[in-house]
């Protein structure tokens, strides 16, 4: 049974870098998935996340990135595209995240098929609330996450 990652990462302070954390508690509030997904709120944790990649086959990944695209642009990145966006620094986090990665692979706990869905951010000033613009692609963003999980070929329900 391959099992997978589903992790938010970002600082829920700081308006849309928040966004990965959002997706995840959207998550956890709305569908169930089976025994073999795990859906992690990262928060800002960088490389103390090493510790929940182990025995992980699949990492997905959902984070605000600077893809030098319009607010709200969504991205997909696939296993080796990643760490050259996460050259270019957003916030702190992210510095933990490309380290984290990096790591990963040092201790041979690399996950055999690494996706990131980012959003490029309109506002990281402080706030607990995304800006309207991030807020108005949720639903796109958790869409790109439940195909991707069945995709992979893991069922998941809707709570009712």
């Amino acid at each position: 049974m391959l099992r997978t990652l589903i992790l938010g990462v970002g600082n829920i302070l700081l308006q849309d870098e928040g966004i990965g954390v959002r997706v995840v508690e959207h998550l956890k509030e709305h569908y169930t998935f089976p025994e073999e997904v795990q859906v992690l709120d990262g928060g800002t944790m960088g490389l103390d996340l090493l510790f929940y990649l182990e025995g992980i086959d699949r990492l997905l990944v959902i984070d605000a990135v600077d893809a030098h695209r319009s607010p709200g642009t969504i991205v997909r990145l696939v296993d080796g595209e990643i760490p050259a966006l996460l050259g270019r620094r957003l916030s702190p986090h992210q510095i933990g995240l490309a380290d984290l990665l990096s790591v990963a692979e040092l201790r041979d706990l690399t996950p055999q098929h690494v996706v990131l869905i980012g959003v490029q951010p309109d506002s990281l000033e402080t706030g607990l609330e995304l800006s309207p613009t991030i807020s108005g692609q949720m639903p796109s963003i958790v869409d790109m996450v439940l195909k991707e999980v069945r995709n992979w070929e893991h069922s998941l329900e809707r709570r009712p």
